[in-house]
């Protein structure tokens, strides 16, 4: 499955348009560490083990990402974590080739997540190899006030559903931690549901675009062996995958909320800036965005980019832009000041 997961990141043309992780989650351990303390591959899983996985996924220009956790069992209690094994699991993550972990926050012996974490970065470091260090405990101790010395990811939530209400609370939570974000260093509100069937399009689009500006990590959470073209075409699109990966690595901030109608906005390199005009409630509502509001002179005029439509509006906009939106749809715009 985890090879297919790769061919298919290749062969849909994701990989070009920047997907390059293929992550394992938790249960890919055997229970017990073997008689040196290593961890143990699963041999009815992995036969083959590990480090030949990542040379397949390193084969395609793809990375291997891997999951622990900072307790003495994960959270699924069917492998050990690696609280007082730091140092060694980090020496067989780098020995196998893997490229990122995930580090969870199960079953501990109580201490706080800021005391345990830092052992886990040290012995990343102490490694050589460079390994994304995903923090994941689940937003409990603010971890967006301390994860950039530890982290190169925290989540800020706890796991996301494939639901609407699951995924505008998770965007609200991580939106607080704006200004926490930084390239290095990004506000996690957990994986990608698109493709998983449980909101409509317009509410995916929604979840893709909010993801998109708040400059979160983009982990695809369904099935890319089988996805829709619908599905495909939310993910792949380039102009919003574009603004996630905008250099200045500014997260967006609501700067207007009226009711169930907010602005979302974020500065982007080359003068410009990215707005969702987005209608969370049950009808169907104009939403002005207002310059004054997303960092603009009144007087600016600006050409706004469509991202969903792929299209530069004819008008040209001064002071204000307004678009009328569905029940749990959005605008994503990119403003580019001309005068």
């Amino acid at each position: 499955m985890i090879k297919e997961t790769a061919d298919a990141l290749v062969s849909t043309g994701l990989s070009k348009l920047g997907y390059v992780y293929v992550n394992i989650d938790d249960c890919w351990a055997e229970i017990s560490r073997d008689d040196k303390g290593n961890l143990v591959p699963k041999k009815s899983t992995f036969p083959s083990g590990i480090k030949a996985l990542a040379d397949y996924v390193h084969s395609k220009g793809l990375k291997l990402g891997i999951y622990s956790d900072a307790g003495y069992f994960t959270c699924s209690k069917k492998m050990p974590g690696s609280l007082g094994h730091e140092e060694q699991d980090a020496k067989t993550f780098a020995s196998w080739g893997i490229d990122y972990l995930k580090y969870d926050n199960c079953n501990n012996d109580g201490s706080k997540p800021t005391v345990r974490y830092p052992v886990m970065t040290r012995a990343l470091m102490k490694t050589g190899r460079p390994i994304f260090f995903s923090l994941c405990e689940w937003g409990d101790m603010h971890p967006a006030e301390w994860g950039a010395h530890v982290g190169n990811s925290w989540r800020t939530t706890n796991d996301i559903a494939d639901t609407w209400d699951s995924m505008i609370t998770r965007a609200d939570q991580n939106e607080v931690y704006a200004e926490y974000a930084r390239p290095g260093g990004w506000n996690d509100p957990d994986m990608l549901e698109v493709g998983n069937g449980g909101m409509t399009k317009d509410e995916y689009i929604v979840h893709f675009s909010l993801w998109a500006i708040s400059k979160a990590p983009l982990l695809l959470g369904c099935d890319i062996r089988n996805m829709t073209k619908e599905t495909m075409e939310i993910v792949s699109n380039k102009e919003v995958i574009a603004v996630n990966q905008d250099p200045y690595g500014f997260q967006a901030k609501k700067v207007r909320m009226e009711g169930d109608q907010e602005i979302w906005a974020a500065p982007l390199s080359g003068y410009r800036i990215a707005v969702v005009l987005l209608n969370r409630g049950p009808v169907r509502y104009p939403i002005t965005a207002r310059w004054d509001d997303i960092g603009l002179d009144p007087k600016t005029v600006v050409e706004a980019r469509d991202l969903w439509e792929h299209k530069t509006l004819e008008k040209q906009f001064v002071g204000n832009l307004t678009a009328t939106l569905n029940s749990h749809s959005c605008k994503l715009y990119v403003l580019k000041p001309i005068a």
